[in-house]
């Protein structure tokens, strides 16, 4: 006996996301799309623009163009960056949970908002081309990059090599 659940049943779980809103206007959230360097314990309604008013700083580092604000008394350098060309940013809500039988349940999410770009946040460090946040756009032209057709003018410009078998 490992003390495990023998005997009961197994819950089996499907999820759906809705991306379409069927003409309806979704909300475009472009520029208000934050990446903050903390954990917030709250989950609830805010007056957030009362309190979190970023501005342009003039300054420029490595091609970025910087913004600073304040959050809880801490100052924090920030940088719009946008999705690349042909992704969308989405904010889902849950739209309802379904239960179907007492072992399966169903959760739908739809597409409430969109957003074409993500201003990241740094407390310590100015913003830059090497933070971790921003290196996960890299992964964008990698993947097109390794799903795009290949081509048999692209296979006669690869050099042959006679040691390659």
């Amino acid at each position: 006996m490992d003390g495990g659940n023998e005997g009961s049943p197994l819950l089996r779980s499907e999820t759906t996301v809705n991306l379409s809103w069927k003409g309806e206007a979704v909300a475009d959230l472009t520029g208000k799309v934050h990446q903050l360097p903390c954990c917030i314990k709250y989950d609830g309604p805010t007056s957030v623009s009362d309190y979190f008013k970023p501005k342009s700083s003039g300054m420029e580092v490595d091609g970025l163009t910087l913004e600073e604000t304040y959050f809880r008394g801490r100052k924090l350098h920030g940088t719009a960056v946008p999705l690349p060309d042909g992704y969308s940013g989405f904010i889902l809500g849950k739209k309802s949970s379904e239960k179907k039988t007492n072992t399966e349940t169903s959760d739908c999410w739809e597409a409430n908002a969109k957003f074409q770009n993500v201003t990241v946040w740094n407390h310590d460090s100015l913003p830059s081309n090497d933070d971790a946040f921003l290196r996960t756009f890299h992964w964008f032209a990698v993947a097109k990059a390794l799903h795009q057709p290949v081509n048999v003018e692209d296979l006669e410009s690869v050099p042959a090599d006679e040691d390659l078998v």
